[in-house]
């Protein structure tokens, strides 16, 4: 996978993060506490500024108390 493709994809998972997190009305803080991350680092992942595995976002997706395909469909 080209490195473009790869960083689009990682934009898109971010923005879609973001996206479920506020119509949830939950904080960057409620999020980042509940997967027990420091909060600039999900920051980072939501900006598609870091990689990040898939552990993590499983994490993500139960905080946002979604299912892990809602935010890689």
């Amino acid at each position: 996978m080209e490195k473009i493709e790869k960083d689009k994809i990682l934009i898109q998972i971010g923005e879609k993060i973001s996206e479920i997190r506020i119509n949830k009305n939950m904080s960057l803080q409620d999020v980042s506490d509940i997967c027990n991350f420091e909060k600039p680092n999900l920051v980072r992942i939501e900006k598609g500024r870091i990689n990040f595995t898939i552990g993590t976002l499983v994490k993500i997706a139960n905080a946002l108390d979604i299912e892990l395909k809602d935010l890689i469909h």
